[in-house]
Formats: C-alpha cells, structure tokens, sequence
C-alpha cells in the first residue's frame, strides 16, 4: 500500500467511523503517459524529472498532491497524478490529455496522453460468477458465499483502542467501524493470532512506505445485504483518519471478496484445531525448555557447589602452606634464638670464666701481697730482736748434708745453732719468695 498522504481538502469525505476519527475519501488519481522519441545522439538521454516538472508546469494554478513515476521504459514514461479532489481531475485531464512537451536539447516533441485512473476493484459479477463457478463452495454456508470483506494496508495506529495506549489493533474497533453497513457474523485479525503464522507461513506484520505498521483484516457480514452496501461504499474510496487537532491523512487500500472459505465454519473449526495442537506444542516446548533450564540450574548448582569445594579445598591448602611456611619460619626463629641464647650463654660462661679467672688472679695477688706485707712486717719485726732471737722453728745451722752450711763451716761466722749466717738468710729469703713461710709467719 502507498504511503500516507496529507489532506488538505475534506470537504468531499464521507463519515465511516467518527468517534475514531475515520473517514472514506474518493480516490483522484490519473495516469499520465509521455511518449519518448527515438534518441539518435548516443550517450543522450532524457531526464525523468525535467518530464515531471514540465508536467507540473503544464496544469495552471493547481498542483498534484502527489506524482510520482509508476514506470519508465525508453519508449514512454508513465506517471501516476493525484490531486485533492474529483472536481479537479476534469481540470487535469483538460490541461495534460493531448498536449506535447518541448525538451531542451531535442528537436522532437513528446506526446502526453492523460486519462483517470483505473482503480482495481472487484464488481459484483466478479464475486457472483465465482461462487456460482467454484465447486467447492457451498452457497448456502457462511464463509462460503459473497458475505465477507478481505481489507489489507489498515494502519494499526487507526483501529487501536484509545483508552489502552496500544498501537495493536481491535476486533472491537473493527467491529465498530464495519457494522455500519450492516450486522457483522464474525470478523478476524490474522496478526493478532500469535500461532497464525506459524500455521500459514506468512507474516502478517507489513509496513506501508512511510514506516508505519499495517494489517490486514476480514470481515463477515451476516446478510448479503450488509455485504453490498458495504463493496459499494468502498469502491474508489480510500481510507482517511481525521484528529483532534484537524489534521487529516489519507492511504489507500485494498478491498476484496474473500475467496479462500477463510471465516467458515470448518476453517475456523481447522485453524481451532491446528491452535490448540499448536499450543500443546509449545506446552511440551515449555516444558522441555524448563526441564532444560532446570537441569542447567541444577547443572550451574552442582558446578558453583564443584566450585566452592575446589575454592574450599584451594584454601585449606593455601592455609595448609600458610601454616606449615609460619611453622617452619617460628622453628627457624625458634633454632635461631636458642642458637643466639646459646651463643649468649656460651659468651656468659666465658664471661663468668674470665672474671673468675680475674677473680682467682686477684686473690693470688691479693694474698701474695698480704704475705710480702706480712714477710715485710715479720722482717721488719725480726730486724728490731736482737741475735739470738731467731725462731726456734728455723732450722740449726749444723754444718752437714742438706744444711744451709753443709759445705763447710767457714762459711759461718759464728758457728753453732744459733749462730747467722749469710747462708742460712739466704736460704730463708728463697724459701719465702717460692710461698713458703716460718710457721710464725704462717700462723701469725
């Protein structure tokens, strides 16, 4: 279907649905043709919007709503015109039809033929004479006899319901709209089945030149009657929504009788069928899809469970190594501070042997100082007696073996026991020098 025109003139739009803004306007359409002539020159040709601009300079004061080019072969060009409304195409055709066009460049002239156009619309010996043909159709059954409209290109936008603020259409909109030409039996909107493609195989979604989303509908009248007016009323017609605002726009659409039995009673008891097997389908895929998911989320469980016990298990080994690496390093510690406090009691021993070695050294030195003075002090005693005072303890000087004067008496001054003698003091001082000491001195 074409795009969504703007209208500007509506004085010749008929009321189909007011309440939802929906108008019928006559179609004003007309096809031009241009004849091209023969291009002698190569690599010359002749441009197809200087030909439309001449067109559109040819009709004076008016204008084409819309023109556009339908097709274009080297012989003729054709375009399809539309203009606000019927009372003009007459003008139009008065002002193309017949007339030639001179192109810059080229000797020849271009013949324009203009002429309504020719709208595509079943008329009622069409549907007679094919339900009286068919064999299969059964005249006296609904769906099967001329009672239903198959309406395709019907902006979603204008049948949806107000209130709900969906661009989905309504079977009760549609139902609206349709029962002014009579009772209406059944009516059905293929894309709002969800299971409809799947069971046709085909889409059910299209969208119009400008973007916005069509649908297709069909729609059965109870009496034949309802059927007629209905033909009749959209014949040359195209569909026109008008809003709050006043603004209006218009699309064509197609119109036809249905020929395919879709609103009998054994299609609709078929497509029921074919749903409900359709639904059972997609039960079992819910359910097949959710024991999927199912075992994957026991599956994800069991692997974030394998996850957290390898996670457990890699920490308790890292522990492990923590604890084992600080038990080593407290035994090294431990080796290398008994290693340090022996090394301290080894140097404290050796200390405390030093210092009783000091100790024993200053006794020694000590105690040889208080003989010498106790020596001196006996000395200097011994040196006030008189001769003959010498300690009875110091041995006689008797001339013999192992005395002091054992070699020989003249050495003696004075011998006898109590005589002194250099050798016998001599004697006495080297004894005291080696520690030893008269037993006066010893004890005294």
């Amino acid at each position: 279907m074409a795009a969504a025109t703007i209208v500007h003139d509506t004085s010749e739009a008929v009321e189909l649905c007011p309440s939802y803004g929906l108008y019928l306007k006559p179609i004003t359409k007309m096809t031009i043709s241009v004849a091209l002539p023969q291009l002698k020159q190569p690599g010359k040709s002749i441009s197809n919007w200087e030909v439309m601009e001449r067109l559109k300079g040819m009709v004076q004061h008016h204008q084409f709503s819309t023109l556009r080019i339908s097709k274009s072969t080297m012989d003729f060009i054709r375009f399809e015109g539309e203009v606000e409304n019927r009372s003009l195409v007459r003008s139009f055709l008065a002002c193309l039809d017949g007339k030639t066009i001179k192109l810059s460049g080229f000797s020849d002239i271009l013949k324009v033929r203009a002429a309504e156009f020719k709208i595509d619309f079943p008329t009622r010996h069409d549907w007679d004479s094919f339900f009286r043909d068919a064999k299969d159709m059964n005249e006296t059954l609904p769906g099967e006899r001329p009672d239903t409209i198959h309406l395709e290109g019907l902006p979603c936008k204008w049948f949806a319901q107000k209130e709900s603020g969906s661009e989905k259409p309504s079977e009760e909109v549609l139902v609206k709209v349709f029962e002014k030409f009579g009772e209406i039996r059944n009516v059905d909107i293929p894309m709002l089945d969800p299971y409809r493609e799947e069971m046709t195989g085909r889409n059910f979604h299209t969208f119009s030149f400008g973007g916005h989303l069509n649908f297709e509908a069909y729609v059965q009248y109870r009496e034949y009657v309802g059927f007629i007016q209905a033909m009749s009323a959209l014949r040359g017609m195209k569909l026109m929504f008008k809003g709050d605002d006043g603004k209006a726009v218009a699309c064509n659409i197609k119109v036809s009788f249905d020929s395919t039995k879709h609103l009998s009673d054994a299609s609709i008891k078929k497509r029921q069928l074919e749903r409900q097997k359709l639904q059972e389908l997609e039960r079992q895929r819910e359910a097949q899809k959710r024991r999927e998911k199912e075992a994957e989320e026991r599956q994800r469980a069991e692997e974030r469970k394998q996850k957290a016990l390898e996670e457990l298990e890699r920490e308790r080994k890292r522990e492990e190594k923590l604890r084992k690496r600080e038990q080593k390093q407290r035994e090294r510690e431990s080796r290398r501070s008994q290693k340090k406090l022996e090394k301290l009691q080894a140097e404290e021993q050796r200390q405390l042997q030093e210092k009783i070695r000091l100790e024993e050294r200053k006794l020694l030195l000590a105690q040889r100082n208080l003989q010498s003075l106790r020596l001196v002090a006996e000395l200097l005693s011994r040196a006030k007696v008189g001769p003959g005072r010498w300690p009875s303890s110091a041995p006689p000087c008797t001339p013999g073996a192992g005395s002091p004067c054992s070699r020989s008496p003249r050495w003696c001054r004075r011998p006898g026991p109590t005589s002194r003698c250099r050798r016998r003091a001599r004697w006495a001082s080297v004894k005291v020098g080696r520690g030893a000491l008269p037993t006066e001195m010893a004890t005294g």
